[in-house]
């Protein structure tokens, strides 16, 4: 996958491989929480979820600091949803 990547882009690459790899794991913990009838079980998932998502925050920083033109489109595009909700 990383292998065709030009070595100026692999770090965000990289970042960006670890985004989807979380947000895959939160989506997987946050629905076996949900499936689990077992409180212990289903607080210890929702906890290890919440840490993939500063996982998340953590790869993020570093790919906003890293890649301009995307933390230029985030906030463009964070901007477009608050003229469309009239905020």
């Amino acid at each position: 996958m990383l292998e065709k990547v030009k070595k100026e882009d692999l770090d965000k690459q990289i970042l960006r491989a670890g985004i989807l790899a979380e947000l895959d794991a939160i989506n997987l913990y946050e629905q076996m929480a949900s499936l689990t009838e077992n409180a212990d079980l289903k607080k210890v998932l929702l906890d290890v979820a919440k840490e993939e998502k500063e996982h998340v925050g953590e790869f993020q920083y570093l790919l906003l600091k890293y890649d301009a033109q995307q933390a230029k489109e985030l906030e463009e595009g964070m901007d477009e949803v608050k003229e469309l909700l009239g905020e």
